[in-house]
């Protein structure tokens, strides 16, 4: 018996929305070129979503004055981390994750929009 898919559906529509911005945009912008044409695209596809999300960290039960801050947070339950480098590495991955753990959400979307092709990564917690 296989895993499901947790917010299959959901991904489908955020991921959706990145290939579209890459394949109007191309590779070679800044990730807030990205980041700011997603949100128009978020907005035409009617994905909910909060940007520059500030994440708070816990140190053995004490709130840090040090937030992450999450590219996106969509549908109020995914973690979306935009990049825009020729490729992902495991530094990016683990940047998600911290994300999941500081918040307890289970799913990160890793996206890069820097290669040829558009570069996406779903990291579970």
């Amino acid at each position: 018996m296989g895993l499901e898919f947790i917010y299959k559906e959901e991904c489908y529509n955020i991921i959706g929305a990145a290939m579209e911005v890459h394949k109007t945009l191309g590779r070679g912008f800044l990730e807030p070129v990205y980041q700011e044409a997603l949100k128009i695209e978020f907005e035409q596809e009617g994905i909910p979503w909060a940007d520059e999300v500030l994440l708070d960290i816990i140190y053995k039960g004490r709130l840090l004055d040090k937030k992450y801050v999450a590219d996106f947070v969509c549908y109020g339950q995914i973690i979306l981390e935009l990049k825009a480098v020729d490729r992902l590495t495991p530094e990016h991955v683990a940047q998600v994750l911290n994300y999941l753990k500081a918040t307890k959400m289970n799913l990160g979307l890793l996206i890069n929009f820097g290669a040829l092709s558009l570069q996406y990564k779903r990291i579970i917690l």
